[in-house]
């Protein structure tokens, strides 16, 4: 089944378009001579531009002494162009092709082929096994960008570009024989194979493919193969990007030894591996040793570029398999990944200072140790991996939501949002919206006073602990058209489905999908109702230690030290309780403990700011 993104769907819910928004300010905020520096000074060109603006001047993994220096500027292409084919954004797409303008000038000044924010000469080390902080990593970064302008902001320029640089990577691979190139791979490759596979889709050209031979990592890939761990304490996102060259590969060729090492890969990293409650792995940047995350509790977990990419390769083998288990994975990764690391905003209002600043745009890791925090990045002084993956990310957000295959739409995500598709030789759209229960939409203090009654504020009087959800159909015509509505994992009971208010007949069980088939009129409307418990998640490696979840978010204890809690993880509401379960017209996600000798507050981690707080507790029966 196929991906449907772009102007396909479009964006409804608040949250996420608040985090798109903040996405897009960021990326314009950048100048776009910061943004070249590094290319410019490696092609000889002039940076006089440069020097009126040295406030501006990036540091951190850009500052010009960096070895990766110059690997933002791909994230800033692919994410520029992302947005572009989300939102059809000209002031976007306009400063990108500058970019491209400028990257071609550097090209030509380079000598016609490389167009790299790095010298050559870093080839030629690895070559020789000096080391050298990954280049291929580095220049990844920029073929995607060029290649990304060229897919979804239709720039020639940009594939044009990407096609010379190509050729000295032709060049320079084929001057190594297999044991000689296999030393090269094991310098961190990036994504090269995902490079080399979409310009053999978009071309059609045999060098392509003759490089996706060259930098096939059989050193990785055939212990895979054979089942063997090569995995455990190995460096993780050095690892992901090359297996989702394998997916691209796969799709492109049809060659049946790239998928297998891509569901060798996720048996390894995920299925036998585990990953935290959060669905995120690693500490320190490295995969921990099967089912032993307990000894791996630190200040270093989580990378965000893991997150982004395991997500990535998650939507791949979703529409390979048609699984829900992976679009399970991707919401897990979203919430308490995505959004739990990246543009997070305070909400203080009315003279209120916890001391804090009110807004985060980055952390490189989630901390899982007692009483950690999250270590917020600048904007323009630091810039390590993670700044990459976090702009692309949130170009991403209306991603993973809707698959199609012929007549079959697969709803895999619930946010509010719509999609259109084609289907029965016509046009139809769908608007998912959720019905809060709240009977008000009396925001803050600052609403407008007028406020209508609904019978729903007291037949609703307490927290409802479910999300209910509405489809839409409009349709010209009667359409003939099969949903798959995925019901998650997590939820507390079967689904209650309706169509048009009235009972249909079709149930759906948690971590499955609800199939409707049949001819949708116009205005037709399904309801689900996701009922919604607290669960307890044990801790791989010491299930005496629990982490809490509700619904797809897991939850954060306020608390700056380890702390033991009493009661039955079977039955976590004998732990945690609703409280200030609502404010205005939303209904919160916040709880505090019960029955305890002292009471901590709990609260989604993706809200978490600067505070400090516990994801894992020891949890004891009471004696």
């Amino acid at each position: 089944m196929k991906e449907l993104a772009g102007k396909q769907v479009t964006l409804l819910d608040e949250e996420l378009l608040r985090r798109a928004g903040e996405n897009r300010s960021y990326l314009l905020s950048l100048h776009t001579d910061s943004l070249l520096l590094n290319y410019r000074l490696e092609a000889g060109r002039p940076t006089e531009n440069y020097g009126a603006l040295p406030e501006h001047m990036h540091g951190g993994w850009e500052s010009p002494a960096c070895q990766v220096r110059g690997h933002f500027l791909g994230h800033w292409l692919s994410a520029a162009a992302l947005e572009y084919d989300r939102t059809k954004d000209r002031q976007l797409l306009a400063k990108a092709m500058d970019i491209v303008d400028e990257l071609e000038k550097c090209q030509i000044d380079n000598g016609g082929e490389w167009v790299a924010s790095i010298p050559e000469k870093y080839f030629a080390w690895i070559g020789i096994g000096k080391n050298v902080w990954a280049p291929h990593y580095t220049v990844h970064k920029t073929f995607m960008g060029l290649l990304d302008v060229y897919r979804y902001g239709h720039y020639e320029k940009a594939l044009v570009v990407a096609e010379r640089f190509a050729d000295w990577f032709d060049r320079y691979s084929a001057g190594f024989d297999r044991e000689g190139f296999d030393n090269v791979l094991d310098f961190e490759t990036g994504g090269m194979l995902e490079i080399w596979a979409i310009l053999l889709e978009l071309t059609g050209k045999e060098k392509y493919r003759t490089l996706l031979g060259r930098y096939y990592r059989g050193r990785l890939f055939d212990r895979l193969l054979a089942g063997e761990d090569p995995l455990t304490n190995m460096h993780a996102n050095t690892t992901i990007p090359e297996v989702i060259g394998c997916a691209k590969a796969y799709e492109v060729t049809g060659e049946e030894k790239w998928r297998k090492i891509v569901e060798a890969y996720w048996a390894c990293a995920v299925t036998q591996r585990g990953c935290y409650a959060t669905g995120g792995q690693t500490c320190g940047e490295v995969w921990t040793p099967k089912k032993k995350l307990s000894a791996r509790l630190g200040d270093k977990n989580q990378e965000h570029c893991t997150v982004y990419n395991m997500m990535r390769l998650a939507g791949f083998l979703l529409s390979w398999t048609k699984d829900p288990a992976y679009a399970g994975y991707i919401e897990k990764n979203l919430y308490n990944g995505i959004m739990a690391q990246a543009y997070w905003k305070g909400n203080n209002s009315h003279g209120q200072d916890d001391g804090y600043p009110d807004s985060g745009l980055l952390t490189y890791f989630l901390p899982m140790r007692a009483g950690g925090r999250k270590g917020w990045a600048s904007r323009t002084q630091d810039f390590f991996c993670c700044h990459g993956t976090v702009v692309q990310a949130n170009a991403l957000l209306n991603h993973y939501l809707y698959y199609q295959e012929e007549d079959h739409l697969y709803v895999c995500q619930y946010f509010n949002s719509a999609v259109q598709l084609e289907t029965g030789g016509q046009t139809v759209r769908i608007e998912q919206k959720e019905d809060t229960l709240s009977g008000s939409f009396h925001l803050s203090s600052t609403s407008p006073a007028r406020q209508s009654i609904s019978p729903i504020t007291s037949q609703v009087a307490d927290h409802p602990d479910c999300k209910m959800v509405y489809l839409k159909i409009s349709t010209e015509r009667d359409v003939k058209l099969a949903l798959h509505l995925r019901i998650p994992e997590w939820a507390a009971q079967e689904a209650a489905i309706t169509i048009n208010g009235e009972p249909c007949g079709f149930s759906g069980k948690p971590g499955d999908f609800a199939v409707i088939d049949r001819v949708w009129q116009d205005q037709d409307t399904v309801g689900v109702l996701l009922s919604k418990c607290l669960r307890a998640i044990p801790l791989d490696g010491d299930e005496e230690k629990v982490a809490f979840s509700y619904g797809p978010l897991v939850l954060a204890g306020l608390c700056s030290e380890e702390r033991t809690l009493y009661g039955d993880a079977g039955h976590p509401e004998e732990v945690l309780e609703h409280t200030n379960e609502r404010e205005w017209g939303s209904w919160k996600e916040t709880f505090q403990t019960k029955n305890q000798a002292a009471s901590i507050r709990f609260i989604p981690v993706k809200d978490v700011g600067y505070e400090p707080y516990t994801l894992y507790f020891p949890l004891k029966r009471k004696e």
